[in-house]
């Protein structure tokens, strides 16, 4: 499999990346997220297969996303993980 992809970079949230297929961009990204970013900036593109490297990403992880909603979102790993957790504990209250 292999996915062209456009990277943009958050304005609004330090280290948040939203990967799209190119030729959908932000189509199938949902507007509350979409609105939660911010202003987005073109970070880059890439051409994504199986055996390339990404340096804060599993890319097959980033593929099998990209097929299966449309979008991946690749957020600071770890102080915004405890976040995550905390957020996620509280959405169950």
């Amino acid at each position: 499999m292999t996915v062209l992809c456009k990277i943009y970079r958050s304005m609004n949230k330090t280290d948040c990346y939203l990967y799209v297929p190119h030729e959908k961009d932000l189509e199938d990204v949902p507007e509350p997220l979409l609105k939660h970013l911010g202003k987005l900036e073109t970070a880059m593109t890439l051409q994504l297969t199986p055996e390339r490297k990404l340096a804060q990403a599993d890319v097959n992880e980033v593929l099998a996303q990209l097929d299966e909603q449309g979008y991946y979102l690749q957020m600071a790993s770890t102080a915004d993980e405890y976040m995550q957790i905390i957020r996620e504990r509280n959405e169950k209250l």
